[in-house]
C-alpha cells in the first residue's frame, strides 16, 4: 500500500451522503478529498482547478446518461482513475461502464473497508477487482462466447498469458514486473501490444479476452 497522500473527488447528488463520505475519507490519514460536487457540471468545471487522483461518482443521478459520462471524463481525463459507488447491482449497466473506462464498481451497501481497499487499488494502477466486477464480466455469455470466437485464431504468448493471468489477480505493472523479471515499461508495452492486437481499448477488453479464451478463470456461478 502506498504512504502517498491520495487526492478525492467525490461526486453526489446526495447531500448528506457526500458530506458524511467526505468526512469519512478525511479521517484516513493518506486520504484528501479536494473536491465534492453535486452533479457532473460542477464537477467538470472544477476539475482543471484540483489535483484529483481518484474520482469517487454515484452514476444513477437525475439526467445523467452514464457511459457518455464516463467516457467524457476518461477522455479528457485519462490520467484519472474513476471509481463508481452506487446502489446499482444492474449488470448490463456495470458491464457498459467497465467497457466506457472506470476503473472499479464498490455497491453502496458495502463495509466502509471496501471501499478503502478500492481506493487504494485503483489509486495504485489496478481494476479494482470484487464479486459484482466479475459478475459483470461473465454476465451475457454467449455474447463474451462470440467476441472470443472472432479472435480465437489469434494466439498470445506464454508472457502474455501470464501479464493477463497477473492482471487478473490485482496486480499493477510494477508487481507484474517483479514477479515477471521485467521491466515495467516492458510490461506496458505488452499490455498495449496485446490491446492492439486484440482490437480492445481497455484493461476489461483484455479481461474479457482472457475468460473467454479460459486464459483466466473464476469459480463465480451465473444463475
Amino acid at each position: 500500500m502506498s504512504s502517498k497522500i491520495i487526492n478525492l473527488a467525490i461526486v453526489d447528488d446526495y447531500t448528506i451522503f457526500r458530506k458524511a463520505l467526505k468526512s469519512f475519507l478525511s479521517e484516513q490519514k493518506d486520504f484528501n478529498v479536494v473536491l465534492q460536487a453535486s452533479d457532473i457540471h460542477e464537477l467538470l468545471s472544477r476539475l482543471n482547478e484540483v489535483n484529483v487522483n481518484v474520482l469517487i461518482i454515484d452514476v444513477l443521478m437525475p439526467l445523467l446518461n452514464s457511459n457518455e459520462v464516463i467516457k467524457t471524463i476518461h477522455a479528457e481525463y485519462p490520467h484519472l482513475r474513476i471509481l463508481v459507488l452506487s446502489g446499482s447491482t444492474d449488470l448490463d449497466m456495470i458491464s457498459a461502464l467497465l467497457d466506457a473506462g472506470i476503473h472499479g464498481y464498490i455497491l453502496k451497501s458495502e463495509e466502509p473497508e471496501k471501499l478503502l481497499q478500492a481506493i487504494h487499488a485503483v489509486a495504485n494502477g489496478r481494476i479494482y477487482r470484487n464479486r459484482i466486477f466479475t459478475e459483470s464480466l461473465y454476465w451475457n455469455k454467449q455474447k463474451n462466447i462470440c467476441s472470443a470466437s472472432i479472435h480465437s485464431s489469434i494466439e498470445l504468448s506464454d508472457r502474455e498469458k501470464a501479464i493477463l493471468r497477473l492482471i487478473w489477480d490485482e496486480k499493477s505493472n510494477k508487481e507484474i514486473a517483479e514477479e515477471l523479471f521485467m521491466g515495467i515499461r516492458s510490461v506496458e508495452k505488452i499490455r498495449q501490444d496485446m490491446k492492439e492486437k486484440l482490437g480492445v481499448k481497455s484493461t476489461v477488453g483484455l479481461l474479457k479476452f482472457a475468460i473467454g479464451n479460459l486464459i483466466i478463470r473464476s469459480n463465480i456461478k451465473m444463475a
